[in-house]
Protein backbone atom coordinates (compact mmCIF):
# COMPACT_ATOMS: atom_id res chain seq x y z
CA UNK A 1 0.00 0.00 0.00
CA UNK A 2 1.09 3.39 -0.75
CA UNK A 3 1.98 6.11 2.18
CA UNK A 4 -0.62 8.05 1.24
CA UNK A 5 -3.76 5.95 0.66
CA UNK A 6 -6.30 6.94 2.59
CA UNK A 7 -4.08 9.60 4.65
CA UNK A 8 -5.64 12.08 6.35
CA UNK A 9 -3.79 14.96 6.96
CA UNK A 10 -1.37 15.29 3.81
CA UNK A 11 1.81 17.46 4.16
CA UNK A 12 3.10 18.72 0.68
CA UNK A 13 6.48 19.10 1.63
CA UNK A 14 6.62 15.17 2.77
CA UNK A 15 5.64 14.26 -1.03
CA UNK A 16 8.48 14.59 -4.62
CA UNK A 17 7.72 15.76 -7.88
CA UNK A 18 7.52 13.12 -10.41
CA UNK A 19 9.46 14.68 -13.76
CA UNK A 20 6.57 14.17 -16.74
CA UNK A 21 8.73 15.23 -19.33
CA UNK A 22 7.99 18.09 -21.33
CA UNK A 23 8.08 21.00 -18.79
CA UNK A 24 5.77 19.18 -16.51
CA UNK A 25 5.62 17.12 -13.47
CA UNK A 26 2.84 16.04 -10.73
CA UNK A 27 2.67 15.14 -6.77
CA UNK A 28 -0.55 12.46 -6.54
CA UNK A 29 -1.18 13.85 -3.14
CA UNK A 30 -3.56 11.77 -1.86
CA UNK A 31 -6.27 8.69 -2.36
CA UNK A 32 -8.26 5.82 -1.87
CA UNK A 33 -10.41 4.19 -4.11
CA UNK A 34 -12.81 6.25 -4.78
CA UNK A 35 -11.10 9.83 -5.33
CA UNK A 36 -7.93 11.11 -5.86
CA UNK A 37 -6.37 14.33 -5.47
CA UNK A 38 -2.92 15.34 -7.62
CA UNK A 39 -1.09 18.37 -8.09
CA UNK A 40 0.07 19.30 -11.47
CA UNK A 41 3.06 21.46 -12.14
CA UNK A 42 3.65 23.35 -15.68
CA UNK A 43 6.61 25.65 -17.07
CA UNK A 44 5.23 28.01 -19.45
CA UNK A 45 4.15 26.27 -22.97
CA UNK A 46 3.85 23.09 -21.17
CA UNK A 47 1.20 21.01 -22.67
CA UNK A 48 -0.94 18.46 -21.39
CA UNK A 49 -1.74 16.28 -24.45
CA UNK A 50 -5.36 15.72 -24.75
CA UNK A 51 -6.44 12.24 -23.98
CA UNK A 52 -9.48 10.88 -22.34
CA UNK A 53 -10.43 8.58 -19.48
CA UNK A 54 -13.34 7.29 -18.03
CA UNK A 55 -12.94 9.00 -14.92
CA UNK A 56 -15.15 11.96 -13.53
CA UNK A 57 -12.23 14.66 -13.14
CA UNK A 58 -12.43 18.64 -11.88
CA UNK A 59 -9.77 20.81 -12.04
CA UNK A 60 -8.70 23.68 -9.77
CA UNK A 61 -6.35 26.53 -11.42
CA UNK A 62 -4.17 26.93 -8.00
CA UNK A 63 -2.16 29.03 -10.14
CA UNK A 64 -0.49 30.50 -13.10
CA UNK A 65 -3.17 31.18 -16.71
CA UNK A 66 -3.87 27.72 -19.00
CA UNK A 67 -5.77 27.19 -22.46
CA UNK A 68 -8.27 24.41 -21.31
CA UNK A 69 -9.93 22.21 -24.35
CA UNK A 70 -12.45 20.07 -23.54
CA UNK A 71 -14.50 18.39 -26.15
CA UNK A 72 -14.41 21.19 -29.00
CA UNK A 73 -14.45 23.92 -26.22
CA UNK A 74 -11.39 25.91 -25.25
CA UNK A 75 -11.27 28.72 -22.81
CA UNK A 76 -8.13 30.80 -20.90
CA UNK A 77 -8.86 30.05 -17.30
CA UNK A 78 -6.32 31.74 -14.28
CA UNK A 79 -6.07 31.31 -10.92
CA UNK A 80 -9.09 30.61 -8.89
CA UNK A 81 -10.65 28.74 -12.09
CA UNK A 82 -12.03 25.34 -12.14
CA UNK A 83 -13.14 22.97 -14.66
CA UNK A 84 -15.41 19.90 -14.89
CA UNK A 85 -14.43 16.85 -17.37
CA UNK A 86 -17.07 13.87 -17.62
CA UNK A 87 -15.68 10.18 -18.26
CA UNK A 88 -14.84 9.77 -21.72
CA UNK A 89 -14.56 13.47 -23.05
CA UNK A 90 -11.31 14.00 -25.02
CA UNK A 91 -9.29 17.47 -23.10
CA UNK A 92 -6.03 18.70 -22.49
CA UNK A 93 -4.32 22.35 -21.19
CA UNK A 94 -1.68 24.56 -22.76
CA UNK A 95 0.25 26.61 -20.23
CA UNK A 96 0.14 30.02 -21.32
CA UNK A 97 2.14 31.36 -18.01
CA UNK A 98 3.88 28.66 -15.60
CA UNK A 99 1.45 27.22 -12.46
CA UNK A 100 0.06 24.57 -11.44
CA UNK A 101 -3.10 22.73 -11.43
CA UNK A 102 -4.86 20.37 -8.47
CA UNK A 103 -7.19 18.01 -10.55
CA UNK A 104 -9.34 15.65 -8.72
CA UNK A 105 -10.33 12.57 -9.98
CA UNK A 106 -13.44 9.76 -9.14
CA UNK A 107 -12.35 7.06 -9.04
CA UNK A 108 -8.84 7.31 -8.31
CA UNK A 109 -6.24 6.74 -11.55
CA UNK A 110 -4.95 3.62 -10.48
CA UNK A 111 -2.39 4.35 -13.54
CA UNK A 112 -0.85 6.97 -11.47
CA UNK A 113 0.19 4.86 -8.60
CA UNK A 114 1.09 1.64 -10.55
Amino acid sequence: MDDREAEQFIYDTDISWEDLGGGLRRKVMGYDENIMMVKVEFEQGGVGTLHSHFHTQMSYVESGEFEIIIGEVRKTLKKGDAYHIPPNIEHGALCLQAGTLVDIFTPMREDFVK
